[in-house]
């Protein structure tokens, strides 16, 4: 599970950072989710190592355009690099509404099935693998912060272990795999926890932009190995935050730290703190880590690997 932030400016591109977009790749299914379309995020991914053909899902926060103005070029080019099979959608109220009448102006037709799917807090989807939920946000529009939580995988299966006890190979191996208690022909219970290594934990990776600092986003990041928040202003321009309600780096770290969060990345930086001004990036990483140490900062292109976490062993129950 690979993060590659492909925008980490509030508002405007910069010369440096493009407006928001994040890519979380899946290389065991060959797919790349993708949370906001700022403008120009196509050309972002045509510099990245991703390919635009794997996009199968895209999370949008809210409407704003910062977050939203590279979506229909995407959908569009989308048809022509590789034919997706389908693209899901998921954003607030008026996203569908949107993408319809950027569809009817410009006289866009897709090639492929697109679905959009309006949120509302709670699951808005899973499968045998993940699940994403979401929690409203705190911003001057409807907002929302995105979950993603990986299931547990079991651990490694001993077959040798398995002949051993003179099980006999099908339909017991998948049970014992799930680290189930099966019951042999001649009477003897075997317990599957035993032929398995340490489970493995499922990751979680938390999108909480734009929003100022909210009980909700607290909620959402409990336990997660990785929270993207947003950053927008330092924090001696808190009042700014306030007025805009968006985060200062203080309130990211102080969500990651009552949330518990493994690691925090802070992305979204108003291009008042280039480089050469009187604050710059690296005054709000100071300001995050005085709170929260195990912080860093986004930047365009960057990819982070998030580790796995193996769980302690727990006796299985007959």
């Amino acid at each position: 599970m690979q993060i590659t932030f492909l925008g980490t400016s509030s508002g405007v591109p910069t010369r440096s950072r493009n407006v928001s977009a994040v890519a979380l790749r899946l290389p065991q299914r060959a797919e790349v989710w993708l949370f906001d379309c700022g403008e120009g995020t196509q050309h972002q991914l045509l510099r990245s190592d991703l390919r635009v053909s794997q996009i199968r899902r895209i999370f949008v926060t809210h409407m704003h355009g910062d977050h939203t103005f590279g979506l229909m070029g995407l959908l569009a080019s989308c048809g022509l690099a590789g034919n997706p099979e389908r693209i899901d959608i998921y954003g607030p109220p008026d996203l569908d509404e949107y993408l319809r009448a950027c569809s009817r102006y410009s006289q866009t037709h897709f090639s492929y099935p697109v679905k959009v799917h309006t949120v509302k807090p709670g699951v808005v989807f899973e499968d045998e693998e993940f699940s994403v939920s979401c929690a409203p946000l705190k911003h001057r529009v409807p907002a929302f912060g995105y979950r993603i939580t990986e299931r547990d995988r079991p651990g490694h299966f001993d077959v040798e272990k398995a002949k051993a006890l003179g099980i006999p190979s099908g339909p017991l191996y998948g049970q014992l795999k799930r680290g189930e208690w099966v019951t042999l022909p001649d009477g003897q219970k075997i317990n599957g926890a035993e032929l398995c290594g340490q489970i493995e934990v499922g990751r979680k990776v938390v999108y909480c932009t734009d929003t100022v600092y909210c009980e909700n986003a607290i909620e959402l990041a409990h336990d997660a190995d990785v929270l993207i928040h947003e950053a927008t202003f330092a924090h001696q321009d808190a009042e700014l935050a306030y007025q805009r309600l968006h985060s200062t780096s203080t309130m990211a770290a102080q969500v990651a730290l009552t949330a518990h969060v493994k690691q925090l990345i802070m992305t979204h930086f108003s291009p008042r703190y280039a480089p050469g001004n009187s604050i710059e990036l690296r005054n709000l990483l100071e300001e995050a880590r005085s709170i929260f140490p195990n912080t860093q900062l986004a930047s365009d292109f960057w990819t982070y690997e998030v580790p796995r976490r193996i769980a302690k062993g727990v006796p299985a129950k007959a």
